[in-house]
């Protein structure tokens, strides 16, 4: 073990070693361009045809099977949203529980579609 840490002690002996320079940093630029506003989704809860319905009774039972959702103005009448959602596959994930608990509940009088949420401006 002696001759080992001798041998070692001798290992590169006259070369220079040199430290590791510092790499300079390197920092991307994003382009200048319009901030553009992520695509939302919503999906649109009412009757058939968009015939009348008691808002409040669909928004009970919304309430009553665990659904958040929203009241908005569009075209003069009130319509019910559900979200909304980052992603449309996450808004149709959506839409499809909601499919689920109406069938199971025998409510035929209500439909759902997945729809561009619409901003206020």
């Amino acid at each position: 073990m002696a001759i080992a840490v001798l041998a070692l002690a001798g290992c590169g002996e006259g070369k220079s070693v040199e430290t590791p320079k510092a790499k300079p940093a390197v920092t991307e630029t994003l382009p200048q361009t319009a901030t553009i506003a992520a695509q939302e989704w919503d999906v649109w809860v009412g009757p058939p045809d968009h015939k009348l319905q008691a808002i409040t009774d669909l928004t009970a039972w919304l309430l009553e099977h665990g659904f958040n959702f929203y009241i908005a103005k569009v075209d003069g009448k009130d319509e019910v949203f559900l979200g909304p959602f980052a992603s449309k596959a996450e808004a149709e994930a959506k839409q499809a529980q909601l499919t689920e608990k109406l069938a199971r509940a025998k409510k035929n009088d209500t439909e759902s579609q997945v729809v561009e949420h619409k901003t206020a401006q």
